[in-house]
């Protein structure tokens, strides 16, 4: 067979390879050779064209000079332009989808223009509709730190999305939400799956009051008549007949279909918003044997929630709501306190600790801090005593580190 075959041409690529511009440029051409199964492959240097190598070599030699040209960073004319063109359709698509922002964000901005003026508030750049005022809306905490990792979830309340929050344990999942109905002036009802919370006080239960059988709502049906925000806390713990109930609600305009009272049909007042956080679903499931009964919350679930990783705040995030909560607190000092906390949740992700660091412990230990000046003696209450003498002992020498070195 001779080697200008198509079909021999095919076995191996041809043409040049790259690397470097100008005098740096640096280039390989690969040609057929006359002589059959055999390819010539000349070396140079700069945009002269002068060759400075000129060999002969078989496909099982080509090949492995292919594979030490591309970890050299030779790129062949081919493959630049695949890139160039890569490039062009990826401008392109970007270009587009630009455009379908825009006009996503028009007619959004156009149906929730409403008739009659709403009253809104702020959180970060996005004007949430106010709920009224009730006996169920959450205290503002005016030390609360509102980051940009807040900002989709904020726009899925305005759009009635279910959201659930994924994250460790003390990562503010669920002070996030109540924050924003402290805000927002809408009541807040939690349900605790974590073995605190059975189908009945979730659903609903027949009981009798004064020789009388009554219905009493459960927490679901109360949140969707009232409109209430409702948040299943530790949902991945739930009871599977929990889960089966959520189904149907979680669904666009979802209802609740109440079989014990004679397939009553619950309609989802216009401000009720589902949430739900979980410690060891979807990305979080890695660490579901540090949550012992967490269950597996399969795909199909998840893909009705509206799903955010939810990290703990950066140490220069958690500096300042220290020092917004304890204003007496100087920066050095309530950093160091912050770099304290972030080293102690390192050492839980790597499992050195059983015992998570969360920013409602941190705040404590600083609290008694400021009351007694002795670091250890704030730390017994705020800290040891709710872990472990080993993990205590771990998170001494964590505190004893940093208050040391910056001594």
């Amino acid at each position: 067979m001779n080697a200008s075959d198509p079909a021999l041409q095919d076995e191996a690529p041809l043409g040049l390879y790259t690397r470097g511009a100008g005098q740096a440029r640096e280039w390989w051409r690969v040609t057929p050779s006359e002589r059959a199964h055999m390819y010539r492959i000349e070396h140079g240097q700069g945009d002269d064209g002068e060759v400075d190598i000129d060999t002969e070599i078989d496909l099982d030699n080509l090949e492995a000079k292919l594979l030490k040209w591309r970890r050299e960073g030779f790129v062949s004319e081919a493959q630049r332009a695949d890139e160039a063109r890569a490039t062009q359709a990826g401008s392109t698509f970007s270009a587009a989808l630009q455009r379908a922002v825009e006009m996503a964000r028009e007619a959004k901005a156009a149906q929730a223009r409403p008739k009659t003026h709403t009253p809104t508030v702020r959180i970060g750049p996005i004007d949430l509709p106010r709920g009224e005022p009730n006996a169920l809306v959450p205290r503002v905490n005016a030390a609360y730190l509102f980051t940009g990792r807040g900002d989709d979830i904020v726009q899925d309340i305005v759009e009635n999305r279910r959201v659930m929050l994924i994250g460790h344990t003390g990562s503010g999942k669920t002070s996030f939400i109540e924050q924003v109905a402290a805000r927002a002036d809408y009541g807040v009802l939690r349900a605790n799956m974590n073995g605190q919370t059975t189908i009945g006080d979730f659903v609903g239960f027949w009981t009798v009051k004064g020789g009388e059988t009554i219905w009493v709502d459960g927490v679901l049906p109360v949140a969707m008549r009232e409109g209430h925000w409702l948040v299943i806390d530790e949902l991945d713990f739930a009871e599977p007949s929990i889960l089966a109930v959520l189904t149907a609600v979680l669904e666009p305009n979802g209802r609740l279909l109440l079989k014990e009272r004679g397939n009553e049909i619950v309609e989802p007042h216009p401000s009720f918003r589902l949430f739900a956080t979980a410690n060891a679903a979807g990305a979080m499931s890695a660490y579901r044997h540090l949550y012992q009964g967490a269950n597996l919350l399969n795909e199909a679930f998840l893909d009705r929630w509206r799903v955010y990783l939810f990290d703990y705040l950066s140490l220069e995030e958690e500096t300042e709501v220290l020092l917004r909560t304890l204003p007496a607190l100087t920066r050095p000092l309530a950093h160091t306190l912050a770099a304290i906390a972030a080293d102690c949740r390192a050492a839980f992700a790597r499992e050195d600790l059983a015992s998570t660091f969360s920013t409602r412990r941190l705040i404590d230990w600083a609290e008694l801090m400021l009351r007694t000046g002795d670091v250890e003696r704030a730390a017994g209450p705020a800290i040891y005593a709710k872990v472990s003498a080993d993990d205590a002992a771990l998170i001494r020498s964590v505190i004893r580190h940093h208050v040391i070195f910056d001594a």
